[in-house]
């Protein structure tokens, strides 16, 4: 697809850089109306067993693309946040579901290495906040919720299921099987990003991005998954694994007031899709898991 979008538009350009070094952003210009950060070291897996590279890696990628912000004349960021900073407060029963977002957000137990991503999110959001004040341009944050889709990795919950019932797994291992997630489409996350960008709003916004149309049970995920590989709805429970949360779901009243956005892609749709496209894309091992 990016060769395809290169060959059709001469006004696109691709570098392949490493946004953890200072020099990186040298070759990227300046002048831009519009920047999306949507670089982080991401997943459970990576939290859990690489949680120093996971702050650090996420804070300098941060700080480098606000500096850079900050004198390359650009007008407006969007930054990438997520529904992880809300996992505190649900654990604590002091924010409701779905979720607002103007709620207190909490790290309820810091040694936990799974909170290391939302760390580093939470100090993106105020980060973004602070620079655009101080420096002129429109920081627009955006809680991304449980977005899915083809070409995401190996290392998530819908990928992840999927390249196990792909390789053959007997009985298929599912954790937290009664925990309940509200997936969205990746062309429905995509578009919420795009009108977001192009509303009339001030620095410092922050807003959900997500479906607050369906919610879905893990278990049922991976029913739906394996019928979609021609095998039968079975499969073996395992422990939710520590600091996940047993809901979560966006209200996104916000996100329809500003922009008009509605959910387009249903959740079975959107299975079919991507379980397709794993299917012509198998991982062999190394490439399952955190980077």
């Amino acid at each position: 697809m990016v060769e395809e979008l290169l060959t059709m538009n001469r006004n696109v350009r691709l570098l392949e850089l490493d946004l953890s070094r200072q020099e990186a952003y040298a070759a990227l210009g300046d002048g831009f109306d519009h920047v999306y950060l949507l670089a982080s070291m991401v997943g459970v897996r990576c939290a859990e067993t690489r949680p120093e590279d996971v702050l650090k890696i996420n804070t300098t990628i941060i700080l480098g693309a606000l500096e850079w912000m900050a004198s390359s004349g650009s007008r407006r960021l969007f930054f990438s946040s997520t529904s992880e900073n809300y996992a505190g407060g649900y654990e604590f029963g002091i924010i409701p579901i779905p979720t607002p977002e103007r709620v207190p957000l909490v790290i309820s137990e810091i040694g936990n290495p799974r909170f290391s991503y939302a760390v580093t999110k939470i100090w993106g959001e105020a980060a973004s906040i602070f620079y655009g004040a101080h420096h002129g341009f429109t920081s627009i944050i955006g809680r991304y919720h449980n977005v899915y889709g083809p070409r995401m990795g190996y290392g998530h919950v819908i990928p992840e299921l999927s390249q196990r019932i792909l390789t053959g797994e007997e009985p298929l291992k599912v954790m937290s099987p009664d925990q309940t997630r509200a997936f969205c489409y990746i062309t429905d996350a995509v578009e919420a990003t795009r009108l977001l960008m192009e509303a009339q709003v001030q620095n410092g916004l922050i807003v959900n991005i997500g479906n607050d149309r369906e919610e879905i049970q893990i278990g049922a995920l991976a029913q739906r998954l394996l019928r979609l590989a021609g095998r039968p709805p079975v499969f073996e429970t395992r422990p939710a694994p520590r600091g996940s949360v047993p809901r979560r779901a966006p209200a996104i009243d916000l996100l329809r007031e500003l922009t008009g956005f509605e959910p387009a892609v249903p959740i079975d749709s959107g299975l079919a899709e991507t379980f397709a496209w794993y299917r012509q894309h198998p991982s062999d091992d190394t490439r399952v898991g955190c980077m």
